[in-house]
């Protein structure tokens, strides 16, 4: 099987989102490379056990793509290893009327993972500049001071948010959390073919909206806004990957290949030693254990 290399992925420089392929050839078939994810999640589910143990990081992982490229499949399928008291998934929807009345990184702000955990927002901060951006009237529910109609949802707005969103990711990693941005990127043509599933397939029907079909008409809008928002977000403590996600298997083997070669340079996240005093006594306790 085609080995991965993380620069392919990461976002080091100015992109282009159509001159992207949506897809990869692993050169392997579907249970080569399922049998690959096995392996990769496991040992990524013992990594866990050793953050957990470590206790001075934190990960999170933020998961962004347009309607159907399989985010919620892609969790379910990457982290199903992981011991549950060390993970934590948060699907950010419409904000409700309490997220409203406080500023709009709060309610990401408060569902970070603590240290020794790992964190997933299955859609994430980003919404707030590409949701909001393709319908900058949604600006207006957020009652922000000086913001009174759509003409003053402009560039500079903009501008500012995006530096509210750089400044929010450098503290975080600064004071140890280990930053990953995925974005799912598939095809339109595939885009359609997922939809047609859900209304062709009945027991796929309650995944479908007909509000789907009004945002796809608003494809070259939203890859505009994701093509701006990846190159002035990625940064080296926070970078973004472009993962090809037309095909689920690959995209699922990519991204958890990406997070276990990245995690295993951090050589210090190692399990804590026993105090010598209680290293000492070990065969101590041992004896009392088999004496009972």
């Amino acid at each position: 099987m085609k080995k991965i290399k993380i620069n392919d992925f990461k976002v080091t420089k100015s992109i282009t989102l159509n001159q992207i392929s949506t897809t990869f050839d692993l050169e392997a078939n579907k249970k080569e490379i399922e049998k690959e994810l096995e392996n990769v999640r496991e040992a990524l589910g013992d990594f866990q056990n050793t953050i957990y143990a470590h206790g001075k990081y934190a990960v999170l992982i933020c998961i962004q793509g347009m309607d159907t490229a399989g985010k919620d499949s892609l969790i379910r399928e990457v982290f199903k290893d992981f011991n549950a008291r060390g993970v934590v998934v948060h699907s950010f929807k419409v904000p409700t009327e309490l997220e409203l009345k406080h500023d709009y990184l709060w309610r990401h702000y408060i569902a970070l993972p603590a240290r020794g955990k790992f964190g997933i927002f299955n859609r994430t901060h980003y919404e707030n500049v590409l949701v909001t951006r393709v319908h900058p009237g949604y600006i207006l529910g957020e009652n922000i001071p000086d913001v009174n109609s759509i003409d003053d949802v402009n560039d500079a707005f903009w501008d500012k948010r995006f530096d509210q969103i750089n400044a929010f990711e450098k503290h975080i990693a600064e004071n140890g959390t280990i930053v990953f941005k995925f974005f799912l990127h598939i095809s339109k043509d595939e885009q359609k073919n997922r939809l047609l599933r859900r209304l062709q397939k009945k027991e796929k029907n309650w995944k479908f909206s007909p509000g789907d079909l009004k945002e796809r008409k608003l494809w070259d809008d939203y890859q505009d806004c994701y093509e701006d928002a990846i190159n002035r977000t990625s940064k080296d403590h926070a970078p973004w990957y472009t993962i090809p996600a037309d095909d689920k298997p690959t995209a699922r083997y990519i991204l958890a290949r990406i997070l276990y070669d990245t995690l295993i340079q951090y050589k210090d996240i190692v399990e804590p030693e026993l105090e010598d005093e209680v290293k000492s006594h070990l065969d101590e306790y041992i004896k009392q254990l088999e004496s009972e």
